[in-house]
Order: structure tokens, then C-alpha cells, then sequence
């Protein structure tokens, strides 16, 4: 009898939870266009206002910080446009998502190191610089002190791994200009997104028209979408305080000690160092990352080499080789990313197949 399909790629995307299900098929039934002041249209605009609520306490902002947009992508580029009132230069670090990286203006050198660590370097700091609040391919987080030392008023952070994973990283004077994030990394729909703007000014829309979300970004809301990314939201919050992800954590590393043991060459990106609880960046050099994720597919595990957005793409990370790995190793990984319904009998049994496949990849090759 074949085995069950076991799902380990959540950082690319994560089941749709049933409390934004719910919320969905409720947003459905709603007539109302929210922009509208009839009883109809205040039945819609109060969904998407109890969303930003909820969205708003996620991340720890006021509702009025709450855009929602169809992405964290249109997010991005939404504060790369505001680029001109922070000097008018956008810069992304290597390691960030495509979504940021795409638009960088400077060359930067990287600040991360082997393993995992960040390594500020001496230079002259970008007007308005993107930073992640953890690195979607290996999970890797930024050591304690460092955006504390960037000017956060210039900051773009992007928070879409860290949200309803872990406490939000910062509050109060640490908030950055703006933040990014997507509904889908943790349990609501596809297709719709946020940029939190914690500056005084609205943001410059690049949507223009009729002046919907406070005239920053034109277009009439998903009221579906966003009734689902608010009731995602919350019931994430109450996922990272009850400490759930504490547990996810634990099998994390059951997974790494039981291919350490058997696979010694194994790297295991970022293991001394903070990163997310559910996030594995393993190399096998030699062993190319493409490969191992279609044999894992072959044998029922869903995993990734890479971020989904690049994962198609056959060619080394270079998120892997801006953090000093060389060009073997960084096309010879991939990432295994646990969600809350992962089983220590998922995380064993992907250990059992995986050294399997690779002792057969071992024996080829030799």
C-alpha cells in the first residue's frame, strides 16, 4: 500500500486553515461593494476593517497601517516606491526574496557569512534598504542587535516567514519604515497581501482610480481574500502564544539529528545561529538540490530546493552563495519547512527515505 503524501514545504505555501475557511465562505454570502454607503456596502467595508484589525494585531501596528494589496510582492513594490522621500536609492541585501532583490539599485556586498551569521560591513548605508525578518530558503534569522543598528526609518523589512511563526521582532521606536507580508505563509488564502507603512505619510499609490484602502492603493478589495487572511491572522497569533511552534521547533531538529547521524558531510545551513523553528536548509554537495526534490516527490514528500518563487529554476541559490557557500554546495540543497499538522512520524519517515535515496546517489556516483 503507498504511503501517504506528507506535505513539508510550507514555507513556499501552507494549507488554508479552517478559521479562514469559514470566514471565506461567510465573505461570500455579502452583497455589498465596500466602498458603497448603503446598508449593503457597510456590511462589506465592516469585513474588511475587522480584518485589518486583525491583521493590524498580528503584526502589531495600528488598522490604519494595514494596506492590503493582492500580495507581498505588490507590497514590495509599493515601498520601493516610496524610495524618493528616503533619498531616492532602493537597496536589498543578496539574500532577499526576488520580490525586493529584483528592484535594488546598488550593488551591496554580502553582509551574511558561512553558516548563517550576518556580517555587517564597513560602507556607506543605502537610503532605503530592504531586510528580511528571516530568510525564506534557510530560515536564517538576523543576530540580536543587528536592525537595531540600521536606521529603521529607512528600513523595508520583510516579514512574511516570520509572521504567525514566532513573537513579532520588533515594536515600539524598533519598527521599520514599512513591512511586507502575505496571507497564504500561515494559513490563509492565495492572492492577497499586506504592506504595513509604519511611517506618519501614506504611502504614493501605484494603483490609481477610484481611492479605495484610504486612497493607497485603488482597486475594490478581495473582500474574500482579506475575510480569510483576518481570520488567519488571528488564529496564527494564538498559535505562536500558546507555543506551538515550540513543538515544531523539537521535530525540526529530531529531523537534522537523524540525517546527521547517518549523512556526516550533511550541512545543515544556519544551525548555530537563530533562525525559524520549522525552517531545514540541507546540503549534499554533489547531490543536486532539483533531483533530490523530484526523488522525494517520486516517494511522496513535497519539499523544495530553494524559494518557491525560484524553485523551477535550475541553477545554484544565490542566497546560498551571497552567505559564502560555494557554487557546488549552493546547487545541492534544499529546504524542508514542517507546518503545525507535522507528525514526528513525517519527519522520520523523510529521514528513512532521504537516506536511502542518497546512499543510491552515493553508489552511482562513486
Amino acid at each position: 500500500m503507498k504511503a501517504e503524501r506528507c506535505y513539508l514545504d510550507h514555507n513556499a505555501t501552507t494549507p488554508l486553515r479552517e478559521e479562514a475557511r469559514a470566514a471565506m465562505l461567510a465573505a461570500m454570502d455579502v452583497l455589498g461593494n465596500p466602498s458603497s454607503v448603503h446598508s449593503e456596502g457597510r456590511k462589506a467595508k465592516m469585513l474588511v476593517e475587522k480584518a485589518r484589525a486583525q491583521v493590524a494585531a498580528l503584526v502589531g501596528c495600528l488598522p490604519t497601517q494595514v494596506i492590503f494589496t493582492s500580495s507581498a510582492t505588490e507590497a514590495a513594490a509599493l515601498a520601493v516606491a516610496q524610495k524618493a522621500r528616503h533619498g531616492g536609492v532602493f537597496a536589498a541585501l543578496p539574500t532577499e526574496h526576488d520580490c525586493l532583490e529584483v528592484w535594488s539599485e546598488l550593488s551591496l556586498p554580502s553582509w551574511y557569512g558561512a553558516q548563517g551569521a550576518y556580517r555587517p560591513r564597513q560602507g556607506a548605508q543605502p537610503v532605503l534598504l530592504a531586510v528580511s525578518a528571516a530568510n525564506s530558503e534557510t530560515g536564517v534569522l538576523p543576530p540580536e542587535g543587528f536592525l537595531a543598528d540600521l536606521d529603521r526609518r529607512n528600513v523595508v523589512c520583510d516579514v512574511t516567514q516570520v509572521a504567525g511563526k514566532m513573537a513579532f521582532p520588533f515594536g515600539g521606536d524598533d519598527r521599520p519604515a514599512y513591512a511586507i507580508l502575505s496571507a497564504h505563509k500561515f494559513g490563509g488564502p492565495k492572492g492577497v497581501g499586506a504592506l504595513i507603512n509604519y511611517t506618519r505619510d501614506d504611502p504614493e499609490p501605484l494603483l490609481r482610480g477610484g481611492g479605495q484602502e484610504m486612497n493607497r492603493r485603488s482597486g475594490t478589495e478581495n473582500i474574500t481574500g482579506i475575510a480569510g487572511f483576518g481570520a488567519a491572522a488571528e488564529a496564527a497569533a494564538r498559535d505562536v502564544a500558546s507555543g506551538r511552534w515550540e513543538e515544531i521547533e523539537e521535530l525540526r531538529n529530531i529531523l537534522e539529528n537523524a540525517l546527521a547521524t547517518s549523512a556526516k558531510k550533511t550541512i545543515f545551513v544556519g544551525n548555530q545561529v537563530p533562525r525559524l523553528p520549522n525552517t531545514s536548509c540541507i546540503i549534499a554537495e554533489g547531490w543536486k538540490g532539483e533531483t533530490q526534490v523530484m526523488q522525494m516527490d517520486l516517494a511522496g514528500f513535497a519539499i523544495s530546493a530553494g524559494s518557491a518563487c525560484s524553485s523551477g529554476k535550475v541553477k545554484a541559490s544565490k542566497v546560498l552563495q551571497a552567505m559564502g557557500y560555494n557554487e557546488s554546495e549552493a546547487a545541492s540543497a534544499i529546504r524542508v519547512s514542517l507546518g503545525l499538522a507535522t507528525t514526528k512520524t513525517d519527519v522520520l519517515r523523510f529521514a528513512d527515505e532521504w537516506l536511502a535515496k542518497r546512499d543510491k546517489h552515493t553508489e552511482r556516483a562513486a
